[in-house]
């Protein structure tokens, strides 16, 4: 440790964290006729130019190595009435794939029946990073989008959205995809 750092206790950090709420994924792919595919909190888009997307696999993920190999991924963004789906994922288990029905992508990655959308995603570029892989994945095509509610995860649990009081901001869209004069990149 450095002079001056301070030793973060796990359990504070995985507390103090969980108060940022993520959507949930079920990252996906095939480990050659084998589906095999995680749930995942920690993907977010990276790049509009170009259209990049990013996830990360903890080090001992037994997924993981087989979609490194097949160089291709499927982001599914799950629905809130897929927390069972959410559940099968995110334990470990050989046969997950039984228990969910689904289409292949145009890569071949599962497609999850009732998600609220899919991203598939050739791997670009892997990093490592602490106990996880941080893995950039560029965007081959994009599925369409469902009327439905995120599965979101907060605070060690699901949680949902409630009902808004206000309409959104008119430049909300541009938000997180547009470029601002101080944006720090």
């Amino acid at each position: 440790m450095s002079v001056g750092q301070v030793a973060v206790d796990q359990t504070t950090f995985r507390r103090v964290l969980g108060h940022f709420g993520t959507g949930v994924a079920v990252i996906t792919g095939m480990d050659g006729e084998r589906p095999v595919g995680f749930a995942c909190q920690s993907f977010a888009a990276l790049s509009l130019d170009p259209p990049l997307v990013l996830f990360c696999p903890a080090r001992t993920s037994r997924a993981w190595p087989a979609l490194e190999r097949a160089g291709r991924f499927c982001a599914n963004v799950l629905s809130e009435s897929q927390q069972p789906v959410s559940t099968v994922f995110g334990r470990s288990g050989e046969n997950k794939f039984a228990e969910v029905s689904w289409t292949p992508a145009p890569s071949g990655a599962p497609v999850l029946t009732g998600a609220l959308t899919w991203i598939d995603c050739t791997i670009e570029t892997v990093h490592e990073a602490g106990d996880h892989y941080i893995v950039i994945g560029r965007v081959e095509t994009l599925g369409e989008t469902r009327p439905e509610r995120p599965l979101l995860f907060y605070r060690g649990a699901y949680a949902g959205l409630g009902p808004t009081s206000q309409p959104p901001p008119p430049d909300l869209e541009a938000f997180l995809t547009g470029l601002h004069p101080d944006d720090w990149m």
